[in-house]
């Protein structure tokens, strides 16, 4: 198939583009400087340029694609993050999410109506009530009001209405997905906050990049949750991850502390989220992982 990555040189991009053309596709990927076409072109793809706010530009560059299928992975997340102002952070990947969302869809219609594949997000945000593990006939948090909650929504809304896919990720880890956050801990400053009940999924960006692949050739429709076989409490993935990267134990902070220090996203995140299950991509999708659990990935990576 002729498969349209948009997002090609991210992280996670420049793991799928390589299965996408060893598996015969026709791949065109995007990136949003001139810096990086040598790369996606190193990768096997036709590279171009193109900016997802703008809609001509997202038009100009689809159309000359004429891809089958969309494969929506553009975001913005660089530089150390800043949980405790998580929409200024992602303030450009929320645009990304909606604004960038609506013009690729409508890029796909002008074409004929080209399947969409996008990137969602399914680590911790699930809805707070009930078990720790949620699938796919669970509604994410309703109680987030932020920026990054709403471009969720708009995001899997349009995709789904669509008849496209959704693949919700776990966070990813993997080359390049986790520098940033692996220093914070060798710095202690990434503190497990309360009891650290709070569970997360995680996922391998080589495992994710497979998932993806198996939802672009089957065409899949709905929401896939793209997460390993161990959703995990913080209190038990943050000092295992320490110990991985050669760095001491995590500090503890009470809840009240970290709400004023952290922010209300990093409190939530470490004492109520929800995790989610891959039964449904497993079955649905035929996805088998490489690394079932974060253990056996963050042990592989940071050794």
């Amino acid at each position: 198939m002729r498969v349209f990555v948009a997002g090609g040189a991210g992280v996670l991009g420049r793991r799928l583009v390589p299965r996408l053309v060893a598996r015969g596709h026709q791949v065109t990927a995007t990136t949003t400087g001139r810096a990086k076409l040598g790369l996606l072109e190193e990768l096997g793809a036709e590279a171009v340029v193109m900016d997802g706010l703008d809609a001509r530009s997202v038009g100009e560059a689809v159309a000359r694609a004429r891809p089958d299928v969309i494969v929506h992975q553009m975001t913005a997340i660089s530089g150390k993050p800043d949980i405790k102002h998580f929409d200024r952070w992602f303030a450009t990947t929320n645009r990304l999410r909606t604004e960038g969302t609506d013009h690729l869809l409508a890029a796909a219609q002008a074409m004929g109506g080209a399947h969409v594949v996008a990137q969602s997000y399914g680590a911790w945000n699930g809805i707070r009530s009930g078990g720790w593990v949620k699938t796919e006939q669970d509604p994410l948090d309703p109680t987030s009001t932020g920026k990054g909650a709403e471009a969720i929504r708009h995001l899997e809304d349009a995709v789904v209405k669509a008849g496209g896919a959704i693949l919700r990720y776990g966070a990813f880890y993997g080359p390049g997905a986790t520098d940033d956050q692996v220093e914070l801990v060798r710095k202690r400053q990434y503190p497990v906050i309360g009891n650290g009940g709070g569970h997360s999924s995680w996922v391998h960006l080589d495992d994710a990049a497979a998932a993806t692949v198996l939802a672009v050739e089957h065409q899949a429709k709905g929401v896939f949750n793209i997460v390993d076989d161990e959703p995990a409490a913080a209190r038990e993935w943050l000092p295992y991850l320490a110990g991985c990267a050669g760095a001491k134990p995590p500090m503890r902070v009470p809840r009240w502390l970290a709400l004023p220090l952290a922010g209300r996203t990093a409190v939530t995140m470490m004492t109520e989220g929800r995790a989610f299950s891959n039964a449904k991509a497993k079955r649905e999708l035929g996805w088998r992982l490489r690394y079932p659990s974060w253990r056996q990935g963050f042990k592989e990576e940071l050794a």
